[in-house]
């Protein structure tokens, strides 16, 4: 178990310097709290069970505010995401993590934050805040990786149809994880318990507001997507087509040689035709003829 001070920064400090008059920050594990929960005081009977932790939340209580954090894996979106719980009232909040997430979290707002004001408001924001600090990068990057995939939709590619797929999967996911995030957040900046500052409401604002153009960022991505697969499966339509009329045409030249040849494959005794020295030559020029006329009847349709 860690355990960190609201100050200037978080600092580190003893489980017995936590529980003061400052607001605190503590990382346990589902064991430690198990063990620790009625030292916290926070008048909850919360069962941590974090395997199996899908979505971010928050539940207010009558004297504490609980939830989880479900973090999708932005690297590999097929592998599963992390989930930590946390329970927070007006003297601190308190992360359950069997993992590391929550604390390379604290760890990354440590290094990286200074406050002139130290607050738990500040804090939240700030956490929130590293959650989805890269976020507008990765989008950038799948919007990027789907200019350089429609260039290759003019070639028939069940490759680029896949990947399409896959991006599709991981922005659903991303924009489950922004709503959700954005509940989160209007969650706590309605304060219903008041356990916050009404003057740092504003860092909830903030956060939800950031959150509103990643998620439409991310709605704009899936929507480039949905119109990508919608032109690959029109140009898959129009090749078929051509395909077809292709094949209808040269079924239409051949049906009347067919006619021809067939007619004169029937070898009755008494065809005058078989017996003339040029009726082979004449059917020859008569098959020419023929598909010559099929040919430009065809052109001036357009079907050819």
């Amino acid at each position: 178990m860690i355990y960190f001070k609201i100050r200037s920064t978080l600092e580190e400090c003893s489980p017995e310097e936590a529980i003061g008059d400052e607001q605190f920050v503590a990382v346990l594990n589902s064991a430690e709290w198990a063990e620790k929960a009625d030292s916290f005081d926070m008048g909850i009977e919360m069962e941590m069970q974090l395997s199996t932790i899908t979505a971010t939340r928050a539940e207010v209580n009558y004297d504490s505010l609980t939830g989880s954090f479900y973090l999708p894996n932005r690297e590999d979106p097929t592998a599963p995401g992390a989930g930590f719980a946390f329970a927070l009232d007006e003297k601190g909040i308190v992360f359950v993590d069997d993992g590391d997430s929550a604390l390379s979290i604290i760890r990354r707002v440590q290094r990286t934050k200074k406050w002139k004001l130290p607050s738990m408001e500040r804090f939240l924001y700030d956490f929130l805040e590293q959650i989805i600090h890269d976020d507008a990068f990765v989008l950038n990057r799948y919007e990027m990786e789907l200019n350089e995939l429609e260039k290759d939709l003019k070639e028939e590619s069940d490759d680029v149809i896949l990947r399409l797929n896959e991006i599709l999967g991981s922005i659903r996911d991303l924009r489950m994880h922004y709503e959700q995030l954005m509940d989160l957040g209007q969650e706590l900046e309605e304060n219903e318990n008041s356990f916050f500052n009404n003057d740092n409401l504003r860092y909830f604002h903030l956060f939800t507001a950031r959150i509103a153009i990643l998620r439409d960022m991310a709605a704009s991505i899936r929507d480039y997507i949905i119109q990508l697969r919608d032109y690959y499966e029109s140009q898959m339509g129009l090749r078929q087509n051509r395909i077809m009329t292709l094949l209808t045409v040269v079924t239409s030249i051949f049906l009347p040689l067919t006619l021809i040849t067939g007619w004169y494959g029937m070898n009755f005794r008494y065809m005058p035709e078989l017996e003339m020295r040029w009726a082979y030559p004449a059917l020859l020029v008569i098959f020419v003829i023929i598909t010559v006329v099929c040919l430009i009847f065809f052109k001036k349709k357009k079907w050819l």
